[in-house]
Parts: C-alpha cells; structure tokens; sequence
C-alpha cells in the first residue's frame, strides 16, 4: 500500500508538472491525491499506525482492546488534523491577505500606485513598475500582487507585445519579492508556521540573494527597451469617482492594510500565535475602517464594486486549494514512512545543501514551486531552526520557478492574462534568470 500512496503522489506530481499541456487544473489534481491517499492510508491503518506510531497509539488505547474503530480514531485525532493543521495556517492566511487586497481595491487604494508610473519613458516604467511589485509582494502574496500589478499594466500600456515584455518583469519582481520575506510566499509562511525560520534571520539571509535575482534580469529586460514607450493615463478622480472616498481616506486604508501586515511578524513574536491571525486581525480593522469610511453610502445602497479580473478571483482559491491537497499529500507520504527510506537513502550517498538547491531549482521550474519545497522540507523536519538548508531550498524553488513560468502561480497568471509562450521567455529572461540564481546561491554560501 504504501508503494501505491507513493505512486500515486508521483504521478499527481506530473499531472501538475504538465498542466499546462494536459489541461488539468494542478489544484484538482493536488486535492485528489491528497483526499486519495489518505483513504488509502486509512484502509491500511492498522499496519502503517504500528510501523510508524505503535508507542503513541498503545497510550492512546489506554489499556483497552485495539479495534479497527479506535485505528480510525487514533488516526484521525493525532495524525490527519495534525497535517490539516499545518494546511489551514496558509490557506487562512491568503485568504486574509486576499480580502485585504479585494478591500483596498474596492476603495481605490491602488490609484496611488498608477500615478506613481506616469512617464513615457520606457526603462524608467520599467523600473518604477518593477520596483513596486518587488516591494509590494514582500508584503502581500505573490500572486495577488502579480495580478494587481498586470491588471495596472493594463490599463497603462495597450500594446500587447509591450505588456508581455513589462508582464514579465512583473513576475520576476514579484517572485523575487516574495521570496524575500515569511509572508510575500507560501514557502516562507509554511517555514515560519513550523518554526523552520524566523522572519528577521530569514529576510537577512534572503536579502542579497532576492536583489541579486531581481536586479539582473530586469536590467537585462530594460536593455532591449526603446526609448519611449506608447501608454495612456487618466488622471487620478480626487473626488466623485466609484469609489466616492476623499483621497485621505484612501490614504488611511492603504496604510492600514500593508503597515498592518508589516506588523504580523511582531504579532507572532509577541503572542508565539499562528501568523493567520494575526492576519484576520489587520483584516478586522481595515473592514471596521471600511465600514466607517463608507457607512452613508451603505445606508443608501450606493456601494459600488470595482471589477475584480476572473484571474484574480478565483486564482488565490485555487492557490487554498493547491496548497492544502499539496500539504495533506506530503503529510500522507510522511506518514507511510516512504520520506524516511528516501531521507535515509539520500544521506548515505548524496546528502548535500547545495546539491538540493540545485535539484529544487530545475524541479520547480516544471513543477510548482510550493509543491518543491514543502517535498523538500519534509525531508528533513528535524533540523535546527535558521539552519541553511530552509533558505536554499525556499530560495532555489521561488527562482526555480521563475525560469520557465510553468513553476510559478504569478507565471501562470502572466501565461493566461497576455498569452505568453514560454519559450518566449526563456529567450528574453532565461539566461540572465539562471546566472543571477547562481550569483545568489554564490552569496549564500558566503554568508554561511
């Protein structure tokens, strides 16, 4: 049975390699073999609970007769929630982190940001653009600021050959961004939430590397760029628009919704509670704020919806989705037994920080990058807090996936937004994606 578990996780694994060839949501496929395998796990779990839990599950029993009910219950009180756990902390928390975002979108907080890219100069967009995704994402999701960013895009440049030029800068931005903090990315949050990392040690580490990465690709792109660029613009409504805020209140709301994220690392330093909540906290106050911004206009049904794109609404669902059934598959894995055969194996003959970054590396730049790094994680659970595996792999696996596209959900977004071909990209970025990785994991190895 616990051939079959593996199997099954592999080839889920391919299917979401290939999915963009075969067409198969890689969320459908994580859920199904993640809700599959622990069936399977299940149906077997009297052998797997006395290879792997005999001494938990005979204090369990008490002293009373083992039945194939108290297995179930043994198995679904100590050993499934345990993995559920770990799942919800990052589901819940881009799902707080995305109804921050739907409310300072609704309200108009990101006009700010488009009028800070007024300029026909080509290069100079670029970097303005660039530079506000890299920052941006450090502090919200990677893809809701992929999303944003492109939808901004947009509305700025109307020539699609131009956008997927600037599209890609965006997701290398955001990648880069994300990667530099426990929140801008779900490798980071998951790290954080199993007390792998903590956000100061982990930003430090991180913070050469990410510029590193960031910075040569984009002065690659820039290269290319003529001098000018077409772009339209409309000027910032100061008052009368949809949103029917005085550009004060915006103000107030932005700073509320981003300042309050800053301040979740020290949330979870102060309260050693889950990062999640201290994420619906800030998402409390910004809907309280909202409330009152817009209360005379609540009371007269005057509310107006901004659009939201289709991408990006139903994207982060299925991101909650992908990392929860990505997350009950390598806890099924875990739990057969199979991870420490293979943990076992690799120490033997090739067991090397350097060499899993280079493996995590090419593997997320065909298959997603979460689904890399929690593999990669799972391997080694015991290891000290802050200790140089974590970051090679969460730094490799988010630069991995910036290679090809296919590895990233920001990649995807630009894929399906501007129809990017991906060997569009590896011409235009790929190159310089690579070296600058190298250059990155070269500055690890020399802060140590």
């Amino acid at each position: 049975m616990t051939l079959i578990i593996i199997t099954i996780v592999l080839i889920g694994y391919v299917l979401i390699a290939t999915s963009s060839m075969t067409k198969i949501n890689k969320a459908a496929a994580a859920i199904f073999v993640g809700t599959v395998g622990w069936v399977l796990y299940v149906s077997y779990g009297t052998d797997f609970v006395m290879s792997q839990h005999a001494e938990e599950y005979a204090y369990f029993l008490n002293g009373t007769h083992p039945t194939s009910l108290s297995v179930k219950q043994y198995i679904s009180q100590n050993i499934f929630l345990k993995h559920v756990g770990k799942g919800a902390e990052i589901v819940l928390f881009l799902l707080a982190t995305m109804s921050i975002v739907e409310i300072l979108n609704n309200n108009g907080c990101f006009d700010f940001f488009k009028q800070l890219m007024r300029t026909r100069q080509s290069k100079k967009l670029l970097w303005i653009m660039s530079s506000l995704t890299f920052l941006l994402s450090a502090n919200l999701d990677n893809l809701t600021t992929t999303v944003m960013m492109l939808v901004l895009m947009r509305e700025i440049i109307p020539s699609r050959s131009q956008r997927m030029i600037y599209g890609s800068a965006i997701v290398l931005a955001a990648n880069c961004g994300g990667a530099l903090t426990v929140i801008g990315d779900p490798v980071g949050l998951l790290l954080w939430n199993c007390g792998a990392v903590t956000a100061t040690n982990f930003s430090a580490s991180l913070a050469i590397p990410c510029l590193v990465s960031w910075l040569l690709p984009t002065w690659w792109i820039s290269k290319g760029l003529p001098r000018g660029i077409d772009s339209q613009w409309t000027s910032m409504p100061y008052r009368g628009d949809e949103t029917n805020l005085k550009v004060w209140q915006r103000f107030v709301m932005l700073i509320v919704g981003i300042g309050g994220l800053w301040f979740i690392p020290s949330f979870r330093a102060i309260t050693e509670l889950s990062p999640f909540l201290g994420a619906l906290c800030v998402l409390s106050v910004l809907w309280i704020v909202n409330e009152i911004f817009n209360r005379k206009l609540m009371n007269v049904d005057q509310m107006i919806q901004r659009r939201t794109p289709r991408v990006m609404q139903y994207g982060i669902i299925q991101l909650m989705l992908f990392v929860m059934g990505i997350m009950l598959a390598v806890g099924v894995a875990q739990e057969t037994g199979a991870v420490d055969w293979v943990v076992h194996l690799c120490n033997e003959y090739i067991y090397n920080v350097w060499v899993w970054g280079a493996v995590a590396a090419t593997t997320s730049s065909v298959l997603d990058t979460f689904a890399t790094s929690s593999s990669f994680i799972a391997l080694y659970p015991d290891l000290p807090p802050n200790d140089i595996y974590w970051k090679i792999v969460a730094y490799s696996s988010a630069m991995g996936g910036n290679i090809l596209l296919l590895g990233s959900t920001s990649g995807l977004a630009l894929i399906k937004m501007e129809r990017i071909h991906v060997g569009w990209f590896f011409k235009k970025t790929g190159v310089a994606t690579i070296v600058s990785w190298l250059m990155g994991m070269l500055s690890l190895w020399l802060i140590g």
